[in-house]
């Protein structure tokens, strides 16, 4: 089963919680044991596992990349004017697998699934997410 998420973001670089929306696609598969895909469809924006808890996290991990992939860098080629973009989207990964058991994700007490938007705002984002039983 697939089932793609139309996601709208709001800032340049933020991350959106998409746990939930996940789970309830692996509640509506009806399956209990196996493995969820969850695949970004874009090159400007990625897919983490990262810490849900505590909201600094976020800023802390999307003010790093900044550090490491400015914006604007005097030697970037692309006509577009969003290197930093693609980089962070490569750096981060466009997929994470996660496993299923009884019907839900296994996932650590603080853990989350995110959308990391590298290049909005942006309406429309799409993430499929891919369940496989292993039944």
């Amino acid at each position: 089963m697939n089932k793609t998420l139309t996601i709208d973001t709001k800032k340049r670089d933020e991350m959106i919680d998409i746990t939930d929306y996940v789970q309830d696609i692996i509640y509506l598969s009806g399956m209990k044991e196996g493995l969820a895909v969850v695949q970004s469809l874009h090159t400007t924006a990625g897919i983490t596992v990262n810490e849900n808890a505590d909201p600094d996290v976020k800023t802390d991990f999307l003010r790093r990349l900044d550090e490491v992939y400015p914006w604007h860098h005097p030697s970037d080629l692309h006509g577009e004017g969003n290197t930093a973009a693609h980089m962070k989207t490569s750096t981060v990964g466009h997929s994470q697998t996660l496993i299923v058991s009884d019907g839900h994700l296994i996932l650590g007490t603080w853990q989350g699934i995110y959308l990391c938007e590298f290049d909005g705002p942006r309406s429309r984002r799409k993430v499929t997410v891919k369940v496989i039983p292993s039944d």
